[in-house]
């Protein structure tokens, strides 16, 4: 019989995280049409897929907690996989509907401080992600 996994048990207190996570698809190729619905695209379905994957790590193995709806800042730093001219704040809404699929945050308006910034190019690409707690609660 299969082992099923239990939930972490809970820090009393919230940790900074940091994630390596795939370069993201662009905002322009993240929504399709099929019909009358919009829909995710592939790469976007795929993208998230591996933000929860690697979240599973971060949570399971290493026994790190999400952040729920506690207020958070945010760092990105965006390492192109090639030197083509591309909009910085094109990766800011896949990466933060990632972190929301994959339940790090419970939705991006908790995001109180964001930063981006361009990185050197990178292999493939690839985005690093800090995010920190902020002091409160949600609507405080």
């Amino acid at each position: 019989m299969a082992k099923s996994f239990s939930t972490p048990k809970t820090s009393p207190c919230l940790t900074p995280i940091r994630l390596e996570l795939p370069y993201p698809p662009s905002t322009n190729t993240y929504w399709r049409r099929v019909g009358n619905r919009t829909v995710l695209s592939k790469a976007a379905r795929a993208f998230r897929k591996r933000v929860a994957d690697l979240w599973f790590v971060q949570k399971y193995v290493f026994r790190r907690d999400g952040f729920d709806d506690h207020p958070v800042a945010l760092k990105l730093v965006a390492q192109p996989p090639d030197r083509r001219k591309r909009d910085l704040d094109n990766l800011c809404k896949a990466v933060l509907d990632g972190l929301q699929a994959a339940r790090i945050i419970g939705d991006d308006v908790q995001v109180r401080k964001l930063e981006l910034e361009w990185g050197d190019p990178a292999p493939d690409g690839r985005v690093t992600v800090w995010i920190e707690p902020l002091a409160g609660k949600e609507g405080d």
